[in-house]
């Protein structure tokens, strides 16, 4: 349980960073007076860094193991989601979106090669249909309640919690997920 959970609280902020940017499209439009065009390269600077990192992905799951990976992806998630928030033009926010697009990259496909390795049959089931679910509840959770917490943070104070989110997700993966086996 306590490795699900540590996985899927990664794999939640991942599916948040994944949408968030339609939901700040009109404060990034206001802010830095960014066009549709504009803010379409920016959600897709992400799923460009995510969709590279794929095919090497597979292979770097299988050679060094799903903890080890995940841990190292996830250090790239905290620097984008950190350049992110300080970011000042288009140029900079694209490259910070990269960033995190192969930083969390590895949240999804790591957990389920990690269940495939420690969870019967049965339990893999079950830990991949709730992976999935926790991913939708991150695209939920980047809707209303991102534009609640807007006020009080703006969106350099989100991605810079979000960054500190991800670290405290190292930090439970790195505690509650078995050692990847040589």
């Amino acid at each position: 349980i306590a490795m699900f959970l540590a996985f899927a609280f990664a794999y939640f902020f991942s599916a948040l960073l994944r949408a968030v940017t339609a939901t700040l499209a009109p404060v990034f439009s206001a802010e830095l007076q960014l066009a549709a065009g504009q803010l379409g390269l920016l959600a897709g600077a992400y799923f460009l860094g995510f969709s590279t990192m794929q095919l090497p992905l597979g292979s770097a799951l299988d050679r060094w193991g799903p903890r080890r990976v995940l841990l190292g992806f996830l250090g790239v998630a905290v620097a984008g989601c950190l350049a992110f928030a300080q970011a000042r033009n288009l140029s900079e926010l694209l490259l910070a979106r990269l960033l995190i697009g192969v930083g969390v990259s590895a949240c999804l496909m790591a957990p389920l090669t990690c269940f495939r390795h420690h969870l019967s049959s049965s339990a893999q089931l079950r830990a991949n249909s709730w992976m999935l679910m926790t991913g939708s509840m991150g695209m939920l959770a980047s809707t209303l309640p991102v534009q609640w917490l807007l006020p009080a943070l703006g969106w350099r104070g989100l991605f810079a919690g979000v960054a500190g989110l991800l670290l405290l997700a190292v930090a439970l993966l790195a505690l509650a997920v078995p050692r990847d086996r040589a």
